[in-house]
């Protein structure tokens, strides 16, 4: 069950990339090629503006997930000045107190989100019509996976790969 936890969101992840590049690209498309050939022809020209409202849910999925996925890859910024001079009981105990901390942001993040997205939903968007609710929805779903992800990162205190000494120029 960790490993599909861990797995299924940088696969999903990934299909969003991809995703957003063929909205994105369609979108181009539409705008620079066939909008000049529809004036050209003196036809009705397409409808593009869904590329706007697509885009921007796939970016609210892309930054939540992103953001939980780097808490479970610990690539978040961490600044060590003192904490490398703390004896090793100290060092775990400062590394599980971060960590809890980021569950409790997590777990706020997802539980405003969620009850934004209740307040959200009967209202739809401009041209597709979808929910607003959707795109608290993905902060809902990026809290609850940072709060899993955090709770599972201070359960292991494995250390990173490496140190601030390694940092070189």
């Amino acid at each position: 069950m960790r490993s599909f936890v861990h797995a299924a969101p940088r696969f999903i992840l990934g299909a969003l990339v991809l995703f957003a590049i063929g909205v994105m690209l369609c979108g181009v498309f539409l705008r620079y090629v066939m909008l000049p050939i529809t004036d050209w022809l003196d036809v009705d020209p397409f409808n593009f503006f869904w590329v706007e409202e697509v885009g921007e849910l796939t970016l609210t999925w892309l930054t939540m997930i992103g953001a939980a996925i780097g808490v479970a890859e610990r690539s978040h910024f961490t600044l060590n000045i003192l904490v490398h001079r703390l004896p090793p009981a100290w060092r775990h105990g400062v590394h599980v107190f971060n960590h809890l901390l980021i569950a409790a942001f997590g777990g706020l993040v997802a539980w405003i989100c969620f009850k934004l997205a209740m307040l959200n939903f009967p209202l739809t968007s401009p041209a597709l019509e979808l929910s607003l609710g959707l795109f608290y929805i993905s902060a809902t779903v990026g809290g609850i996976l940072m709060v899993l992800y955090a709770l599972d990162s201070a359960r292991h205190p494995e250390q990173p790969e490496h140190t601030f000494a390694d940092v070189r120029e």
